[in-house]
């Protein structure tokens, strides 16, 4: 786990890559047409009992002196675009991260893994 340090007249502000990668896992859920990021991790069963959500495991974050690399596997929705999509989260990701964490962030790498097809209206009155 790595850390980026600020030194400023009060003392040292660490954040860490894990917390950086929540933020960039929320950011990324912000935008419609993205799946839920913790569907692809597996479902860890023990996370499901319990109502845990892991978002930053789909996500990894490259910190540098002042800057961030991240990496993002995304589900998304059948029948939208996938370029808008993916252009709308690496903005997002980059604004949100940037604003919250003062990083600058050099790039928002997305690898869309898989498609999301929302279940209709009939496929759900049916399992109930």
């Amino acid at each position: 786990m790595e850390n980026k340090n600020y030194d400023d007249n009060l003392g040292i502000v660490k954040i860490s890559d894990e917390v950086v990668s929540v933020i960039a896992g929320i950011a990324a859920e912000e935008i419609k047409g993205v799946e839920d990021l913790q569907q692809l991790g597996g479902n860890n069963i023990s996370q499901l009992l319990k109502g845990k959500k892991n978002i930053g495991k789909n996500v990894k974050v490259t910190l540098n002196e002042n800057s961030a690399v991240i990496d993002l596997n995304l589900a998304v929705e059948y029948g939208i675009k996938i370029p808008e999509v993916v252009n709308a989260v690496q903005e997002n990701v980059k604004r949100t991260v940037e604003t919250m964490t003062g990083l600058n962030v050099d790039s928002v790498n997305i690898n869309v893994q898989s498609i999301y097809i929302p279940k209709t209206e009939k496929e759900e009155s049916k399992e109930n």
